[in-house]
């Protein structure tokens, strides 16, 4: 393959992995580099091919999880993950038994379960957030302080 079709390969590649932002695309331009390399050298189409394929794996299995870690480190998945820890007001009896319960947390009212089986929290109840599951806050009484 001529050199220019390499430069194409990789110019799509790159605008590709511009436009998702998904680090897998970019691998595979790298692997293009390569092969736009081999070109210049007019070493055979299947030597280019090679090249770019086994450059591009590489690059994707042992370099991808180290990128990974440090591109989308201070990202968090949702807004909602922020909301553990935090505490919260029972505005309707949280009752797992009877499937009812809800609390408001940032001035949005969400569905509250209790995290141990058989508590009874009362409306007006400060409790403080374990986790999120779909989208039903679980969440224990926080202990009154003596």
């Amino acid at each position: 393959m001529t050199p220019i079709y390499w430069l194409i390969v990789f110019v799509v590649l790159v605008g590709i992995e511009i436009a998702t932002m998904a680090l897998t695309t970019i691998w595979f331009a790298g692997g293009a580099v390569v092969a736009f390399l081999f070109s210049l050298f007019h070493t055979s189409t299947e030597l280019q091919l090679g090249a770019f394929v086994i450059t591009s794996f590489l690059l994707l299995f042992l370099t991808r999880p180290f990128a990974s870690k440090f591109v989308n480190s201070q990202t968090v998945k949702t807004n909602a993950a922020e909301l553990i820890g935090k505490t919260a007001r029972v505005t309707a009896e949280i009752n797992n038994e009877s499937g009812t319960g809800t609390a408001i947390v940032g001035g949005q009212e969400w569905t509250a379960r209790a995290a141990k089986a058989g508590e009874i929290y009362q409306a007006g109840t400060m409790v403080r957030i374990l986790e999120i599951q779909g989208v039903k806050l679980i969440v224990e009484k926080l202990q009154e302080e003596a």
